[in-house]
């Protein structure tokens, strides 16, 4: 999927978060949006999504204006929190996907993806009583169900150990070489793990674009 977004605002009441924000990204690109806590990180995320209302002619979806735009299975999502995920009844993995998948996925489909992300042994686990590592599968799991042309997770490594981080950074670069566009949203660069090709700097709702090939001379 190509990604436009051009000259993009956008703020809450008198407090404007995003500020001409621009950029675009073809098909297989890996964009790293790196910046501290408010700086417009998730904001971005939410006009990319449709969530935030945004004027016409700012964010263009493969060619559609994002306010026609009605083909958002080819976007998988993967939120912030995933340990705010709860429900107060007991529901299995396989359910959540159930509930998650399009028809046109077949079970042999699903194991497949859940074999691949490792989860085929969770699938009838209680989703509460999951691990923040686990989670994190289920809910990469979960976006990828209806095979997205884009990727975009939101702080995924939070509150996650070494070894899954480790884990996710080989799931998302495997995607990646696929084909499927990834954008990352997180704190601090993985030069080393991610597989990016762009990296965006937020600063107070300010863009900044670092040249991949010049951050990997310096070292990082």
């Amino acid at each position: 999927m190509h990604i436009q977004i051009s000259n993009l605002s956008f703020g809450y009441d008198y407090r404007t978060v995003l500020k001409n924000i621009s950029f675009s990204l073809e098909i297989g690109d890996f964009l790293v949006v790196v910046g501290n806590n408010g700086s417009g990180k998730s904001t971005l995320v939410k006009c990319i999504l449709g969530i935030n209302p945004v004027p016409s002619k700012k964010v263009f979806l493969d060619g559609t204006d994002i306010n026609d735009f009605k083909k958002w299975v080819k976007i998988g999502y993967v939120p912030q929190k995933m340990d705010d995920f709860n429900y107060e009844f007991p529901i299995s993995v396989n359910e959540i996907m159930h509930v998650s998948k399009s028809s046109k996925v077949s079970e042999k489909e699903k194991l497949e993806l859940f074999d691949r992300i490792g989860i085929l042994e969770l699938q009838n686990e209680n989703i509460n009583s999951l691990s923040g590592g686990q989670m994190q599968r289920v809910f990469i799991a979960r976006a990828m169900i209806n095979k997205p042309e884009v990727l975009i997770l939101d702080e995924p490594t939070i509150g996650v150990d070494t070894d899954n981080v480790n884990r996710f950074y080989r799931i998302i670069n495997d995607l990646n070489s696929e084909g499927v566009t990834i954008i990352l949203i997180t704190h601090s660069l993985q030069p080393g793990k991610a597989n990016f090709n762009h990296v965006m700097h937020l600063h107070e709702g300010v863009a900044e674009f670092t040249s991949v090939s010049d951050m990997h001379e310096g070292g990082g």
